[in-house]
């Protein structure tokens, strides 16, 4: 099937932001080389305590930003007053460790869902369907840079076929049960394999923020940055879902997967970053 150069082009461009390093990385080459050492000698390990809270996070946030916004028309996406939401709950949270992740990560992760949901909206998504609702929370799933490559389990398309079984059971649960029984095991297991990669950038949020000599940086300027960073995700996964349904998912993905291989052969210390993103466990 032929695919256009505008379309290829489009293609390219999701690749240089679904493959590229995570969100400390993102910080690093916005702040400076300063960010990079900081985060060199930070601890990695996430807690099971971080996983909780970022899990407990993404189901408050579920029916409050998705499931109250309608399908509406097509416009531009509001990114700009998602920003500003944003800047003020990180503002309000400060940095206050992991105390204070528990209060702010359900705000802005709800404000952050809503910004995504509106992108998918702009893209033509149709929102009352179940699926599309949840391929929004599935955004928080690609974050923090994969590795890439024909054989690799951890890049972008790799990810959405280990999610795909729960995201299709979960679409189903809710339509069948709504969200009064959110403890139904499919979304249970969803939200669970969402949130063990989504802690990742979260953690690195939470360390930036309570790093003394980024204490000038503030809440509000790293919240800035960690929803442009979804924001831009977002962006590039409902492109591609777009251009899935125009050609077929199979088309979209074999072009993806070369480009991604080009892109790592021209430039190799690219592929250094790759293989940070956890498994769903």
């Amino acid at each position: 099937m032929h695919v256009s150069n505008e379309d290829r082009q489009k293609i390219a461009q999701a690749v240089s932001i679904l493959e590229n390093p995570g969100f400390a990385a993102k910080v690093t080459k916005t702040m400076g080389s300063s960010v990079e050492t900081v985060m060199a000698v930070l601890p990695v390990k996430l807690t099971a305590s971080l996983v909780d809270i970022t899990r407990i996070a993404l189901g408050k946030s579920l029916q409050a930003a998705l499931f109250t916004l309608d399908a509406g028309k097509v416009r531009d996406p509001a990114n700009k007053l998602h920003k500003l939401l944003a800047v003020a709950s990180g503002a309000a949270g400060g940095s206050l460790g992991m105390a204070g992740l528990s209060m702010e990560l359900p705000v802005s992760t709800t404000i952050m869902l809503r910004s995504i949901a509106d992108i998918a909206r702009s893209t033509g998504e149709d929102l009352t369907d179940n699926e599309v609702r949840l391929a929004c929370l599935e955004v928080f799933a690609l974050s923090g840079g994969g590795q890439s490559g024909e054989n690799s389990e951890k890049g972008y398309y790799a990810i959405r076929t280990l999610l795909a079984k729960s995201l299709s059971e979960a679409a189903a649960q809710i339509g069948s049960k709504g969200l009064a029984k959110e403890g139904a095991p499919a979304l249970v297991r969803l939200l669970h394999s969402i949130a063990l990669r989504f802690s990742v950038p979260v953690s690195e949020k939470m360390l930036l923020q309570t790093v003394p000599v980024l204490g000038a940086i503030g809440g509000a300027s790293i919240n800035l940055l960690f929803i442009r960073y979804f924001q831009e995700i977002a962006q590039a996964h409902f492109t591609l879902r777009r251009l899935e349904k125009k050609y077929a998912r199979e088309v979209i993905e074999s072009i993806y997967r070369q480009t991604t291989v080009r892109r790592l052969q021209k430039n190799p210390a690219a592929a250094v970053h790759h293989g940070e993103r956890s498994e769903d466990g």
